[in-house]
């Protein structure tokens, strides 16, 4: 790897058949050592993104460079230099878990005896010596994730890109996955992580990036970016059997009007509003729904987080575009099928 970033985007663009603009004109760099968040909901462009990074998609324009090298002019170079972990898990089920590791080493260029040993730390890195000699198809969810990380990593790349590693996972194996990645990143690994869970880019990642819509929307450290939000956040909750649309509308507008209130938009059965002090505006915030005949359920004063920022610059919560989360995987389903032809 050169000394320059460990990842260089400059005016990235992905535009699909059809004309489905899917990464729109971004740039970003990773340091090399760093842990990166790549945030957003599904279809906003971040799984497209990652492919292009590990040279498993073409870009429309722009540049893009990887460990110092040109992901179309050298990506075999690339490919050498990075890990790579997707959603799609591809692993073989008849395979034990030592020997999947050993077949990657071998793939790699390593040796047998290579193969073998780094299998060894990596089983042991992960936590999955006990199970190594078992078949990946009895591994649980969390043990797949796992194992599918160490085979990653058998060619100690300097460069890890991880396209949502935990999602599906349960809290206890989401927090196992989140201490092996501490614990790679603390080596040296630089890491670029895909993630729409807040929680998992607030505590893993020194600098992150929020993609929407296939642009670039927010980038920061995590408590840069929430300072950047400001005040207090106040979260309504109002009844279900409540809430006439007209109604709604009207305690919107009502709340957005008061002194202190700098924005407020709906949320899932509520309202959020970030405030300049959460304590002064909860009366009159609360005064706004009785006025518009809503009856509020809970009233919370918190301070701002990564969902809040998301939701300053969106306009909405991340959670509020999952349904779309299958059409960025129709894209590139799309377009492997086309260029299979």
């Amino acid at each position: 790897m050169t000394n320059g970033p460990a990842v260089l985007v400059d005016g990235l663009g992905k535009t699909y058949p059809g004309g489905v603009r899917a990464v729109d004109g971004i740039s970003f760099a990773v340091e090399r050592g760093e842990f990166f968040g790549f945030l957003g909901p599904n279809g906003a462009g971040k799984t497209t993104t990652i492919k292009i990074l590990a040279t498993l998609l073409p870009k429309s324009e722009g540049r893009v460079e990887v460990a110092g090298l040109d992901v179309i002019r050298e990506p075999k170079a690339v490919r050498q230099a990075i890990g790579v972990a997707l959603q799609e898990v591809g692993l073989d089920d008849l395979s034990k878990g030592r020997d999947f590791l050993e077949l990657q080493g071998l793939l790699y260029g390593l040796s047998r005896a290579e193969a073998r040993m780094r299998a060894g730390e990596l089983l042991e890195l992960v936590g999955l010596s006990s199970v190594a000699d078992r078949k990946v198809g009895s591994y649980s969810g969390g043990m797949r994730r796992r194992i599918d990380l160490a085979g990653a990593l058998m060619h100690n790349p300097g460069v890890l890109f991880l396209d949502e590693p935990t999602t599906g996972l349960d809290p206890q194996s989401r927090i196992a996955v989140w201490e092996h990645l501490e614990e790679l990143n603390a080596q040296g690994v630089t890491i670029f992580l895909t993630t729409q869970h807040m929680d998992e880019a607030d505590r893993l990642c020194r600098r992150l990036a929020i993609i929407d819509h296939g642009r670039l929307v927010a980038e920061g450290s995590p408590a840069a970016l929430k300072a950047g939000v400001g005040g207090d956040i106040v979260h309504v909750a109002f009844d279900a059997d409540d809430s006439a649309e007209d109604r709604v509308a009207a305690a919107l507008a009502a709340v957005r009007a008061l002194p202190g209130v700098r924005q407020a938009d709906l949320a899932a059965g509520g309202l959020t509003a970030t405030v300049s002090d959460g304590g002064a505006a909860a009366p009159a915030i609360m005064s706004a729904f009785q006025d518009a005949g809503l009856s509020i359920a809970n009233l919370s004063i918190t301070r701002p987080s990564l969902d809040d920022v998301f939701l300053q610059h969106t306009g909405r919560q991340i959670r509020d575009s999952d349904a779309d989360g299958d059409a960025e995987d129709r894209m590139w389903s799309q377009w492997m099928g086309v260029n299979r032809r």
